[in-house]
């Protein structure tokens, strides 16, 4: 199953490449707990119970690249990112425009590895 990409194995590159910026996502957002609290206005508790949350989400949809449906949960994942920024620091909009971006490529790269996809 070789195709035009000179992968031998295309759908699992394209699973692996998506796997990845999702664990990054989530280290990232977990590395960001201490800065955002330092910063203040990152609503305390709640602020970071949220950020654990996404990161959380980030690592259990890197665990389920398999399934299908978890190519459209990663891109709703991205716009929650952004929008959360706005309830608990501007910081989390900054990141998710980062992610969303990097999202953005991953899906571009499955698309020209895989092609257009019914899915």
């Amino acid at each position: 199953m070789s195709g035009e990409s000179g992968l031998r194995n295309p759908p699992a590159a394209v699973r692996g490449i998506g796997a990845a910026a999702l664990a990054v996502e989530g280290l990232v957002l977990l590395l960001a707990i201490v800065p955002l609290r330092v910063l203040g206005n990152a609503r305390g508790t709640t602020g970071t119970v949220v950020v654990v949350t996404l990161a959380v989400a980030c690592f259990v949809l890197a665990g389920m690249m398999r399934r299908s449906w978890v190519w459209i949960a990663g891109t709703v994942l991205q716009v929650v990112l952004f929008v959360t920024g706005f309830f608990v620091h501007l910081a989390l909009s900054v990141a998710g425009v980062v992610f969303g971006l990097t999202w953005w490529y991953v899906l571009h790269v499955r698309r020209t590895v895989l092609g257009p996809r019914p899915d």
